[in-house]
């Protein structure tokens, strides 16, 4: 059984030696080996490659669009505080949309239901 299975393999062995002796005497065959390597190189793996390059764009892309987010709700902003400076009526209305602040003479019903259409910044606090 070894000595069947050393037949073989010393078979495929003498097979695969032919095939590189008659590549290896191919002159355009070692320039073409380099260029292959040199595009897997450049393409893939070097850290300024045109894989990493593709997933800067992409991640471009997505800060930018936070960029833009974040600069409406800037101006969105913006426009509240000098709402809340020039109006004093809007600090009350803010007071009793969000907070649920009232008078002393009122009573507040809030049904479970009913969400608040304002958005609440991220470092407000709510108490």
């Amino acid at each position: 059984m070894n000595y069947e299975l050393f037949c073989i393999f010393a078979k495929i062995m003498k097979r695969l030696k032919h095939i590189f002796e008659r590549l290896y005497r191919l002159p355009w065959l070692k320039y073409a080996v380099v260029t292959v390597i040199a595009v897997i190189l450049i393409g893939f793996v070097d850290e300024s490659s045109v894989w990493h390059h593709f997933k800067n764009q992409e991640r471009i892309g997505e800060l930018q669009d936070e960029i833009n987010r974040q600069t409406a709700r800037y101006k969105h902003d913006q426009q509240q505080i000098k709402m809340l400076n020039s109006n004093p009526k809007a600090i009350e209305k803010i007071a009793r949309e969000r907070y649920f602040m009232k008078e002393d003479d009122e009573d507040i019903f809030v049904f479970s239901g009913d969400h608040p259409q304002t958005l609440l910044s991220e470092n407000e606090a709510v108490e």
